[in-house]
């Protein structure tokens, strides 16, 4: 293993040689690099808002897929009953027997629900 002081000697001293390079740089080749920097930083200011979105088309579009799916698994939502409240349904509350009928009452909802998956309509 590497002693922590050699290791600090080598960053300084690849440091130092960067900068003598750096500083020997000719005026052309500092032209050059300076134009190409600021090239970039050009395209960078010019380029579409588009292609940063591009790239996420391919996540965007596998999440739409996964929520259809889901969607046709699940099919379209059952209600337990489509018939309205008539006036036959209060009166069978409003009578002695109704506290009897209310204590079955998860009884009843699920002879309902097993007549529904019998005929077919439960997905």
């Amino acid at each position: 293993m590497k002693e922590p002081g050699k290791n600090e000697e080598f960053v300084s001293q690849a440091s130092e040689l960067f900068d003598d390079s750096v500083e020997r740089l000719d005026a052309a080749t500092l032209s050059r690099l300076n134009q190409g920097r600021h090239r970039a930083l050009a395209e960078l200011e010019t380029a579409k808002p588009l292609g940063r979105w591009l790239r996420w088309a391919p996540a965007a579009g596998v999440a739409a897929a996964a929520v259809v799916a889901v969607m046709i698994m699940n099919g379209p939502a059952t209600t337990v009953t489509d018939e309205p409240i008539t006036a036959s349904d209060f009166e069978m509350l409003l009578e002695d027997d109704s506290l009897e009928l209310l204590e079955d009452l998860e009884f009843y909802t699920w002879l309902q629900y097993a007549d529904l998956e019998v005929n077919g309509n439960v997905g």
